[in-house]
């Protein structure tokens, strides 16, 4: 069938180059956008202006010595109506053109007797010619890997799925313009490391041919752009790309986009309250409102967020005190409440982890979970209430946590000693325990000012879209499609 209908395209591509048609030419007339067009419909009209369309055919209909062209360019759609008085080569086009294919077409517009605004086409010029017929516009693709697979064709046929990719485009755009508004400077690190730092994850390994050594894809790019604070910069931010060698779910991918800025003399309070004043600010720019419904809560990012006490939730919710308890107890909670976890690397860390996990599913938000202990977080800077609990912020929306944020650690004698502690874990068989990074060490020794750091990821609009993290990325990542034998 798909081989008969490629054939048969084949042969019109062969019949109208005999007939000394280019059918892919470097460049086309065109010197409107069809949205432009309609837009000054009246304008054009009225003065008879000759203008020129490009775009690809989306429905083609036939009618004696008339054909009626639907026309999309991206910015809009137009009907270009082609006769067989106004056009010398009626015949080849009307038997060679194809669903799918790109034309530049020009005339003048006008209103058919249904009202419906059109183009007059004086001449007609072959831009693309399509070998594969495009799926129905109305049906589209069903098989929702397919559409995964082929999302060229899930977003030419699909226009919610266009305006979500216009959506993600403003919401990093409002990212970027609401701190370059506020004095952060943008920046790029290394996205190649010879040690991964900067959160709780397992890497991906390469080979650098050239120096011939193993190198790591950044899963954070946090110790570099504090880094920068030792250099003497105030305020920096980075978003780029994070490559964690983890298990995939409806909230977590391998290899996504992240945004990280850190702010010099500033503390884990002044992050929350300008975090809460971003997402504020991203959700109008983004989505026009604060309101959103979100799995099976309704959130309002408008309203004052809320402050949650780690402790306090996990001790009410299940009975147990994280700062006096130990691997055992942990692991027999979880295995009361029917938390499934993996019991490779397991400790205590890993423990607490899979408790709050339980625990934060309830919790709406939109709101800031904070007293973490310290054993949880090798970055942060401890409480100057509680040397047992650190400094950190999480962004917590719909039962998910959305962004952390820390006043930084910048003690290199505390830094090391966490490290070790890191390593320790490691040891034991924690892959995600952070790796052991002296040069970073070094750096602190220099001396970094007080500073807040706060990182979220492409997660975020995905869940103000309410979707999976994957249906929101543009081309994720898919297997080989099996070839039939």
């Amino acid at each position: 069938m798909l081989e008969d209908l490629i054939k048969e395209r084949l042969k019109k591509k062969e019949d109208l180059e005999k007939a000394g048609v280019d059918c892919y030419p470097a460049k086309v007339k065109r010197n409107h956008k069809i949205e432009e067009v309609l837009k000054s419909f009246s304008f054009l009209s009225l003065f008879k202006k000759k203008v020129a369309i490009a775009g690809r055919i989306l429905a083609l209909r036939g009618q004696g010595g008339i054909v009626f062209i639907d026309l999309n360019d991206g910015s809009g759609s137009m009907q270009a109506v082609v006769s067989k008085k106004n056009f010398k080569d009626f015949a080849l086009y009307k038997e060679n053109l194809d669903l799918g294919d790109f034309i530049s077409a020009e005339g003048t517009v006008f209103k058919t007797k249904a009202g419906q605004k059109s183009l007059k086409v004086s001449g007609l010029t072959l831009a693309t010619k399509s070998l594969r017929p495009i799926p129905s516009q109305w049906y589209g693709i069903q098989d929702p890997e397919e559409r995964l697979r082929k999302r060229y064709l899930d977003v030419l046929l699909n226009p919610d799925i266009r305006d979500m990719f216009e959506k993600k485009a403003r919401f990093w755009n409002a990212i970027r313009t609401f701190l370059i508004k506020r004095d952060f400077m943008e920046v790029e690190t290394p996205v190649l490391e010879n040690t991964p730092g900067g959160a709780e994850a397992r890497p991906f390994i390469t080979h650098h041919n050239a120096l011939d050594l193993d190198v790591y894809l950044r899963i954070s790019p946090e110790l570099w752009l504090k880094r920068l604070m030792v250099a003497g910069y105030l305020k920096v931010f980075e978003i780029g790309r994070i490559f964690r060698n983890e298990g995939m779910d409806a909230e977590h991918l391998q290899d996504y986009t992240q945004m990280e800025f850190y702010w010099a003399y500033a503390d884990y309070n002044d992050g929350m309250k300008m975090v809460e004043e971003m997402f504020k600010f991203i959700a109008q720019e983004t989505f026009g409102t604060f309101k959103f419904k979100i799995k099976d809560f309704d959130i309002d990012l408008g309203k004052k967020w809320e402050i949650y006490d780690f402790t306090e939730i996990i001790k009410k919710m299940t009975g147990v005190d994280i700062l006096k308890t130990d691997v055992k107890e942990v692991e027999k909670k979880l295995r009361e409440l029917g938390v499934e976890y993996d019991s490779h690397g397991f400790n205590l860390n890993r423990g607490i982890d899979n408790l709050w996990k339980f625990c934060r599913k309830n919790i709406a938000g939109p709101g800031f979970l904070i007293n973490v202990p310290v054993m949880m977080e090798p970055l942060a800077k401890r409480s100057g209430k509680d040397k047992n609990i650190v400094e950190r912020f999480q962004v917590i929306v719909a039962g998910s946590e959305l962004g952390k944020g820390f006043s930084e650690l910048n003690d290199p004698v505390d830094q090391l000693g966490r490290f070790n502690d890191q390593a320790k874990l490691r040891e034991a068989g924690d892959e995600e325990a952070q790796m052991k990074d002296d040069e970073f060490v070094e750096a602190l020794e220099y001396g970094m000012p007080p500073t807040c750091g706060f990182g979220m990821s492409e997660r975020v609009f995905s869940f103000l879209m309410n979707k999976t993290v994957r249906e929101c990325q543009i081309f994720p990542l898919m297997r080989p499609k099996k070839e039939d034998k």
